[in-house]
C-alpha cells in the first residue's frame, strides 16, 4: 500500500462514452445539463463529445452544437474524441476544446468494425493527428482501444500494446490511455501493462479507461492506483459502452469510484452527493435505472 497514489484525477466521460451506446438520444440541452452537473460536482476534465459520422453514432450527431454551448471557464479542460483527421478537423473548428482523444485499436478486426481501419492504418492517422494537435496547441491523448482484449480476436499481445504506445508517444501524445473497451481486463493485466509503461516512460501521464462488463472495473481502478496512473475515466451512473462491440456495457460508475476514493482518503475533485443528484436526474432523462451500485445501496456511513 505504500506505493498507492495519494490523489487521482477523475475524468468524467458520461457526456460522450456514457451516452453513445444509449438507445435514448438526449437533446443537446439535456447533454449540456449533464455537463453542467459534472462541473457542479467539481470535475475539471470532461469528455463532452465524439466527432464521428452521425450515421454510425447518432447519439453524437450534435457534437458541434454541444461544444459551441459549453460554459467557458479557465479551470476546465474539455475533451473531444476523434477517430480520424476529419474528426480532428471538426473538433478543432469548434474552438471550444482544450484536448482531443485519438483512438487507436489494438486489433485489426475491432479497428475495421469501429473505424474502418486496420491497426497500422489507424496508427498512421493517429501519428498525423497527434502531431497536428501539438502544432495547434491542444493536448493530445492517445487511447489504445481493446488493449486488454478484443471481442473478435480474443487476447491482445502485451508487446503489441507496448509497441503501439511507444510509437504514439514518439508522435507527440501528451498522455497515453489504455482502454478496456469490453470489460475483460483483470488487475494483474493492469499492473503489468501500466507498470511496464511507467517503467519505459516514467515522465508520461497515464490514464485508464475501464468498463465494468464482468464486474472487474473497480478492482482494475484500484490496481491502476498502485502503479501511479494519474487519471481514471468514469461515467456518472455507470452508463456507456461501445456501439461496435457485442454486449458492451457501461464504464465504471463515477459515484462507485468516488465512494472508494473517499473511503481510502485518496484525493480527487468530485463531490459524491452532487454526483448522486446528477445520476438521479440522468436516470429520469434516460427513463431507466442506472447500473451504478452506489445509487442503489446508498452511501456509508
Amino acid at each position: 500500500m505504500s506505493d498507492l497514489a495519494q490523489s487521482v484525477v477523475v475524468m468524467e466521460v458520461s457526456p460522450r462514452d456514457g451516452l453513445q451506446n444509449e438507445p435514448e438520444i438526449l437533446p443537446t440541452q439535456a447533454k449540456l445539463e449533464l455537463i453542467q452537473g459534472a462541473l457542479d460536482a467539481g470535475f475539471r476534465r470532461i469528455e463532452v463529445a465524439s466527432f464521428v459520422h452521425p450515421s454510425r453514432v447518432p447519439q453524437m450527431a450534435d457534437a458541434e452544437a454541444v461544444c459551441h454551448n459549453l460554459p467557458q471557464r479557465g479551470d476546465v479542460s474539455y475533451a473531444g474524441l476523434v477517430l480520424n483527421r476529419r474528426g480532428y478537423d471538426r473538433a478543432l473548428a469548434t474552438r471550444r476544446l482544450q484536448e482531443i482523444g485519438m483512438v487507436v485499436p489494438a486489433s485489426d478486426t475491432f479497428g475495421m468494425r469501429n473505424q474502418g481501419q486496420t491497426v497500422e492504418q489507424a496508427m498512421t492517422v493517429a501519428c498525423e493527428v497527434l502531431g497536428a494537435a501539438a502544432r495547434d496547441g491542444l493536448g493530445g491523448s492517445a487511447i489504445i482501444a481493446v488493449a486488454f482484449g478484443c471481442p473478435f480476436e480474443g487476447d491482445v499481445a502485451r508487446e503489441r500494446v507496448l509497441d503501439m504506445a511507444a510509437r504514439l508517444i514518439d508522435a507527440g501524445a501528451t498522455e497515453l490511455a489504455l482502454a478496456d473497451t469490453i470489460g475483460v481486463g483483470v488487475p494483474s493485466q493492469v499492473l503489468d501493462l501500466f507498470g511496464s509503461l511507467r517503467q519505459r516512460h516514467p515522465a508520461l501521464p497515464l490514464r485508464a479507461h475501464f468498463h465494468n462488463t464482468r464486474n472487474t472495473g473497480i478492482a482494475n481502478a484500484f490496481a491502476a492506483l498502485q502503479v501511479g496512473v494519474e487519471t481514471l475515466d468514469a461515467s456518472i451512473g455507470g452508463i456507456g459502452g461501445c456501439p461496435f462491440a457485442p454486449q458492451a456495457t457501461g464504464n465504471i460508475a463515477t459515484e462507485d469510484l468516488i465512494y472508494m476514493l473517499d473511503r481510502m482518503q485518496i484525493g480527487h475533485e468530485g463531490e459524491l452527493a452532487a454526483v448522486l443528484a446528477t445520476g438521479e436526474w440522468l436516470s429520469g432523462a434516460l427513463r431507466k435505472p442506472l447500473p451504478s451500485m452506489l445509487s442503489r445501496a446508498g452511501v456509508f456511513p
